[in-house]
């Protein structure tokens, strides 16, 4: 039975035919209109726009988790590779069947869903190695100077600074693998053999590098060192695709970490930056190479600078066209900043609650955000159940669609997480568990300065003890001239290591993007 025939109401039939695409499309779930769901009126997202942005919204227990997972396994069995943040460590499900139920039943029949269970190819990361999954580190030299001062919560003044330090040790050849090569080169700065160099790298002060160290130190005594190391995860591994043709869904389990909110968020903002420096221009595609869910969006915009905002902005722009969609996620589109929420051309809003002044304000400030539509968009939003939402997508002709109540469908793969033996069994079972699994320490900034200050000390041990036994027994005639002051910097340790670094490092000296992610593939 047809909308028109459901309803004499010329609204739903326009709402309705706004969402009828030839091309392939994701099936989000049914028109809602004047209290009635219509289950042949479909309400879809073409797969072409995807890399066109979006934003999922809504208070706590609306069912957002429940509308990635949806957009999730449809993307996945078209073969487009996705990637989610388990904040809650909820989302593990979507590699199981689902369950069936009444409950499934009643919302499959609702909206006109052929509902069957089944699971979806996953891959399973931690950060560092905190919680389960494979290792995700980043070193300090990828992650950069602009993401690092972020997690630190530097101010400007500092982060200028900090980039300054990593500009030092790009051109030194000092390597930043973990926090420590981080803290040896800051506190190499302001020791006394290298305060001169501070002089040379332009107006870091002793106590600005004083305060990064601070810094570093409080962040490593938080447990944080872990995240940092070596081997860098390869960001290349969440655009595979499974043997069957399906894209994998990449599945960061941060539960451990939800006590380090600015920690993951920000690694999240690596990922994509990494990604973005990575791969090529291609344009508009037919389906993306890879949809990215940024959870918990707030917590990335949270105090950021105005610079941090801006190379966001820049990075969700341009990344289009190199075939990745990004969605955030979060409660109310006033938490993502007015130049990002302009790019985002898929919206589903889940309800929001007027409980308070302020959330009466966030409400009228949502619906301004939505095009003109025949609904009260503030009664509508504060009605929502569970698993609805208001939907405005782009068609295939990159026009926005009409604003439509939807009644979404239920996943087909589990709705909660799977047991902790089946997720370790998956994630020990994974062909990139050997390659992350186990920390590596080589040499690097650390080693490097430890090695040097303990040649530079010996080398001045050696000179007074030689001095002193001239001074004692001098020989009539055969005082030797003491070698210059040139002659005495070339011949010690720590000229010598230095030299050689900078000898190897000659042309490349690491370019770094917008973020200040080393742009070259470590």
């Amino acid at each position: 039975m047809s909308v028109s025939e459901q309803s004499p109401d010329a609204e739903a039939t326009r709402i309705a035919a706004g969402y009828a695409f030839d091309g392939p499309a994701l099936e989000l779930g049914a028109l809602l209109w004047d209290g009635v769901c219509h289950p042949d009126a479909r309400i879809r997202v073409p797969l072409p726009v995807l890399n066109r942005h979006g934003l999922v919204a809504g208070a706590t227990g609306t069912g957002k988790t429940k509308t990635l997972q949806l957009i999730a396994e449809q993307l996945s069995a078209n073969g487009v590779p996705v990637f989610l943040a388990d904040i809650k460590g909820d989302v593990s499900g979507i590699s199981a069947p689902g369950r069936d139920g009444e409950r499934v039943r009643e919302r499959a029949g609702q909206v006109g869903q052929e509902w069957r269970g089944r699971g979806f190819p996953c891959e399973f990361y931690g950060l560092g190695g905190t919680g389960p999954g494979v290792p995700v580190r980043a070193t300090v030299t990828g992650f950069g100077p602009v993401l690092l001062s972020k997690v630190l919560r530097l101010n400007p003044t500092q982060e200028q600074s900090l980039g300054l330090i990593f500009h030092y040790a790009d051109a030194k050849g000092l390597e930043l693998v973990d926090l420590k090569d981080l803290r040896a080169v800051v506190a190499f700065l302001v020791s006394d053999t290298g305060k001169a160099e501070l002089k040379g790298i332009g107006g870091l002060s002793t106590a600005t590098a004083g305060v990064i160290l601070r810094s570093i130190t409080a962040f490593e005594q938080q447990g944080a060192g872990d995240f940092f190391g070596e081997p860098e995860f390869d960001t290349a591994e969440l655009l595979r695709t499974a043997e069957d043709g399906r894209g994998i869904v990449s599945v960061l389990e941060l539960p451990a970490v939800q006590d380090k909110p600015q920690l993951f968020s920000t690694f999240l903002m690596w990922m994509l930056a990494d990604l973005f420096g990575d791969l090529p221009e291609v344009g508009d595609l037919e389906k993306p190479k890879l949809v990215f869910f940024f959870d918990e969006a707030h917590l990335l915009f949270s105090g950021a600078s105005k610079a941090f905002l801006e190379s966001i902005t820049q990075t969700v722009r341009l990344i289009r066209s190199k075939g990745v969609g990004v969605f955030f996620v979060t409660q109310t589109p006033k938490d993502v900043p007015a130049d990002v929420l302009a790019q985002l051309g898929n919206r589903v809003q889940h309800a929001l609650r007027a409980f308070t002044p302020d959330d009466a304000k966030a409400l009228k400030a949502t619906v301004r955000t939505f095009p003109k539509s025949p609904y009260d968009l503030e009664e509508v939003l504060t009605g929502l159940g569970t698993g609805e939402a208001v939907v405005t997508v782009l068609s295939e002709e990159g026009a926005p669609t009409p604003v439509a109540a939807t009644r979404l469908r239920a996943p087909e793969s589990l709705m909660g997480p799977i047991d902790a033996a089946a997720l370790d069994a998956a994630v020990k079972g994974s062909p990139l568990y050997g390659r992350y699994a186990e920390a590596v320490d080589r040499e690097s900034a650390y080693e490097k300065l430890t090695a040097e200050q303990r040649a530079a000390e010996e080398t001045a041990l050696r000179a007074a003890r030689e001095k002193e036994g001239a001074a004692r027994a001098p020989a009539p005639g055969d005082r030797e001239e003491e070698p210059s002051l040139v002659e005495q910097v070339v011949s010690s340790g720590i000229f010598t290591s230095l030299a050689r670094s900078v000898g190897t490092q000659l042309g490349r000296e690491i370019t770094r993007s917008l973020f200040g992610t080393a742009r070259r593939r470590r």
